[in-house]
């Protein structure tokens, strides 16, 4: 992968070169998102690629990273597992899902998509780099970030590289396995100084597609309760349904469910108590 800088260069002039690159990029995001979890398997990149989607069907321009260089989803999960990107004068060109949302994922540059990933931190942290630095992402209103799961490289890298104003929203499942390991996750985002815009409490009760009895597989509640006991908004409950286990798997999102699916519903909730919290941080910011 090469990016738009010149590695010719002395290196101290090569760092300051790449430092005004990528601060030129991030001044044209108004607002950056990035989708954390302590605990894996809770549907973190559902998650992120649906908040996506919904954002950008309310009319928003925006941008959708894939930072797990170990297991990147996003490409199944929005049906773009064929694509791969274009360059323009040494810039990467996010991948297209429609004409208000493009799309970065290291999946897209491996000759070998059923290759393991087999690197150390600062490789990753390098590749991070270059998805926030060389790609032309442009004016946006939102780049959202799907990060792996705990508070290691990749979540580390871009919350240090896209800044202190990059809001966090959490993802849990109700039961207390994932509960405990979540916390770790505010405490992470506190640590760095960046704000949280709330919490999702995702597999929240599942409803039966024949006799619409609803079962709390997991539990319920238990992402509501952390939200309180940290004093960080609770976004929301999203509950498990068969129709987004399949869409997943297909490529599907919530734009393919009807407007008054519960899983639909849950999504337009968490949208826009993530649009309230974060334009307060664009406001306090400067930004708006």
């Amino acid at each position: 992968m090469t990016g738009s800088t010149d590695f010719g260069r002395d290196p101290e002039a090569q760092k300051q070169a790449e430092a005004a690159l990528l601060n030129s990029r991030m001044a044209r995001i108004k607002q950056k998102i990035v989708v954390l979890s302590g605990k894996g398997g809770v549907g973190k990149s559902t998650v992120s690629a649906n908040l996506a989607v919904a954002l950008s069907l309310a009319g928003n321009r925006v941008g959708l990273m894939d930072v797990d260089v170990h297991g990147p989803s996003i490409p199944r999960l929005l049906h773009l597992t064929d694509k791969t990107t274009d360059m323009n004068e040494g810039a990467m060109l996010p991948v297209p899902w429609s004409d208000t949302l493009k799309v970065m994922s290291l999946g897209f540059l491996l000759h070998d998509k059923y290759a393991a990933t087999i690197w150390r931190g600062p490789v990753k942290a390098g590749i991070i780099r270059q998805f926030l630095q060389d790609v032309e992402w442009g004016d946006l209103d939102y780049l959202v970030v799907d990060c792996p799961p705990g508070t290691g490289d990749e979540p580390l890298s871009v919350l240090q590289l896209i800044g202190a104003d990059a809001g966090a929203v959490i993802v849990t499942s109700p039961q207390a396995v994932a509960i405990d390991d979540v916390r770790r996750s505010v405490g992470f985002c506190t640590t760095l100084g960046n704000p949280v815009l709330g919490l999702v409490e995702n597999m929240s009760g599942f409803t039966c597609p024949t006799c619409s009895t609803v079962s709390d597989v997991f539990g319920s509640g238990g992402g509501e309760t952390l939200a309180a006991e940290m004093n960080i908004p609770f976004l929301g409950r999203i509950p498990l349904a068969q129709e987004i286990m399949t869409s997943g798997e297909a490529g599907s999102t919530i734009a393919d469910l009807p407007q008054d699916h519960p899983v639909a519903l849950a999504f337009a909730h968490i949208v826009e108590g993530v649009r309230l919290y974060s334009g307060g941080l664009a406001l306090q910011s400067g930004k708006q």
